[in-house]
């Protein structure tokens, strides 16, 4: 009875409540859970970081190390802060995050930005700019390899601190965690993501929590959050101050996933989770650390987990590890849309795709992708084998990938939204100034580790732009092999290519409609055969996520209307899969010249084989990277959804 009368007087509440506050209200829930999906996945890295940052700045393995002193610590926190402020919530959040393209963030949407703009204005210093943001994605892969790396190792280093006899554990532990974190990704993280958020929550409380209890015995540590310690400290004694930027840099790594994953949860939610929850537990936790050097300069050997009381520190340190699973997560699944991204704009080649979730288009998964990351971390694990020798190499990919950031959004800002450019040359000089600083005492690094992002950064810029010039080179030697489509359409009709008209539809891909497919020209020439409807599909990427469905498919009938010949542009987003068989059951008989047969069509691609030529086309080492990386290529058959039972494969051969 007490059941049904508490029932009985919800209802009546709720029956008494006007319409307009209850849709308020559901709102509010729906806005208070996109903000908690956001913590779970957005804040994993930079929520980390506290971690193994204060820790690293103090390091007496630093090959140049801070002295543990009163000004030192004040002016290390200090300087911790300011940088929090001035590179997260300035640069990214409040800045960045408004140049954002269909909704998506992340570098690679300030590059397609930056290339249409070029296209549609001939700018060369945006080709230039969208080159060097090339690079900049190159560099996220190097933090994609090391995230994981020092996130579980710093998570995992705790054990010594509660069991000291576990040292040798450390580094075999960390293994498997990798291991079984990269094994899990083909599952998606569809079912585990929805207790990412309160984790992630417990988390940050957790700390913060942990922080007050540091700073309430020390309480003068709050003089840090004046700037007048840290400038005194960077100015006042620049020598030091300048090798310790390596490793205060290490508090904003994970500024570019606020960024990249804007599209998922939306700049509100991620601004709201920043600024109400992540950046104070970060604070509290930071200040509460430098309270507890001031007290023992002997705690500089693990100041975030001997900051936790010591009944605690078991629970701390599996919470740690699984904090830092979800922070690898998320860079994972980083590297996996910009791998997607980068093959959709023509970077790479095309990869097999996974999508993992039904109800969320960003849940992928590349396998080529995850096996490589899977064997680089293992590898920079067993390396390195400690979280402070990997925080070397990770400053130099975090502060290459924000300053690139950095300068695209400010000539965006100029180019696109026409800001003054008193405020833009203003604004880029202060911002840039703070980030190259950091560039700069990486540099001192560069023997000690920094040269691994750089050199990972190299080597994948170079693939990169390899691809997208000996794609150019294919593309123009095709050219010339399949001749205008519009005249060999002709001939077709006026019967100067004698043929035999088969029943049933026929489906040829192809890169455009200046050309003639191969597979098509193929069969007329040496099968004498051509199909009662034929239609000649070309797939477009355009440079935004997401094409509406009313945009989707442009239809040409190439001049005739009653041979059963058209060309078919269907285009999609960079955040899109093609699914050829879907869209071409959203066309309409009347578009097709007579209804298609869609159950029974064949498909027909053309396959290229690579050969190396004379031409000066390429170095020869260059030609050499081409060839050896198109055997990445994903099944075409696989990639746009065909029948397997009714494709045909044609073959060429090209050199390059």
């Amino acid at each position: 009875m007490a059941d049904g009368g508490q029932t009985a007087e919800a209802d009546d509440a709720s029956a008494d409540r006007p319409p307009g506050a209850s849709r308020t209200s559901a709102r509010e829930t729906v806005r208070l859970a996109v903000v908690i999906g956001a913590l779970g996945v957005v804040f994993g890295d930079i929520g980390t970081s506290p971690i193994y940052t204060l820790q690293t700045v103090f390091s007496p393995g630093d090959p140049h190390p801070v002295p543990v002193t009163v000004q030192n610590v004040y002016g290390v926190v200090s300087l911790i802060f300011w940088s929090v402020t001035v590179v997260v919530t300035v640069t990214y959040v409040l800045l960045a995050m408004r140049a954002d393209n269909e909704g998506e963030g992340g570098i690679m949407a300030l590059i397609t930005l930056l290339r249409r703009w070029s296209s549609h204005h001939g700018g060369r210093t945006a080709v230039i700019l969208a080159g060097l943001g090339i690079f900049g994605a190159s560099l996220f892969f190097g933090d994609s390899m090391i995230t994981p790396a020092i996130s579980v190792l710093s998570a995992v280093e705790g054990l010594k601190v509660v069991e000291p006899s576990l040292d040798d554990a450390v580094v075999p532990i960390t293994a498997v965690i990798i291991v079984v974190l990269f094994l899990v990704q083909r599952r998606g993280t569809a079912a585990v993501g929805r207790v990412f958020g309160p984790v992630m929550i417990l988390w940050f409380t957790a700390i913060g929590a942990c922080g007050i209890a540091g700073i309430a015995d020390h309480p003068a540590i709050l003089r840090a959050l004046s700037p007048s310690y840290a400038l005194g400290f960077l100015f006042g004694h620049f020598g030091t101050a300048f090798f310790a930027l390596a490793a205060v840099v290490l508090a904003v790594t994970g500024a570019e996933a606020l960024y990249a994953d804007m599209g998922h949860f939306g700049r509100r939610a991620i601004t709201r989770g920043w600024l109400f929850l992540v950046f104070p537990a970060c604070v509290l936790s930071y200040f509460g650390q430098g309270a507890l050097i001031l007290d023992d300069s002997a705690n500089i050997s693990s100041p975030f987990f001997l900051l936790v009381p010591h009944w605690g520190r078991w629970p701390m340190v599996l919470l740690a590890t699984a904090a830092t699973v979800i922070a690898s997560q998320a860079v994972i699944t980083g590297a996996y849309s910009v791998a997607s991204q980068a093959a959709q704009l023509g970077y790479l080649p095309r990869l097999r795709i996974a999508h993992t979730s039904e109800s969320t288009i960003g849940q992928i998964y590349v396998p080529w992708i995850n096996w490589l990351l899977m064997v680089s971390v293992l590898t920079l694990v067993f390396a390195f084998r400690s979280s402070a020798a990997l925080a070397f190499a990770f400053g130099m990919a975090v502060t290459g990938t924000i300053t690139i950031t950095t300068l695209l959004f400010f000539y965006v800002a100029r180019a696109k939204w026409r800001t003054p450019g008193w405020l833009v040359v203003t604004g880029a000089t202060l911002l840039l100034c703070v980030d190259l600083l950091f560039v700069a005492a990486n540099l001192t690094k560069l023997v000690h580790g920094a040269w691994l992002p750089l050199l990972i950064g190299v080597t994948a810029f170079t693939v990169m732009t390899t691809w997208q010039r000996g794609r150019a080179v294919v593309t123009a030697e095709r050219a010339d092999h399949e001749g205008s489509l519009r005249e060999f359409v002709d001939q077709l009709r006026s019967g100067e290519r004698p043929v035999l008209q088969v029943p049933g539809t026929a489906v040829f891909l192809n890169r455009g409609k200046r050309t003639a497919p191969l597979a098509m020209r193929a069969n007329v020439e040496h099968n004498h055969v051509r199909h009662e409807q034929v239609v000649i599909l070309s797939i477009e990427t355009e440079p935004v996520p997401r094409v509406p469905v009313d945009r989707r498919l442009v239809v040409d009938g190439l001049g005739y209307a009653d041979d059963g010949i058209v060309h078919v542009t269907a285009r999609f987003g960079y955040m899109e899969t093609p699914d050829v068989p879907g869209t071409l059951a959203l066309l309409e008989p009347a578009d097709t010249e007579g209804p298609l047969a869609l159950d029974q069509a064949s498909y027909f691609l053309s396959t290229i084989e690579l050969r190396r030529g004379q031409a000066p086309t390429m170095a020869p080492w260059r030609k050499r990277l081409f060839i050896a990386t198109s055997h990445i290529t994903a099944d075409a058959a696989e990639h746009f959804g065909l029948p397997r039972d009714r494709t045909v494969i044609m073959g060429w051969h090209i050199e390059v």
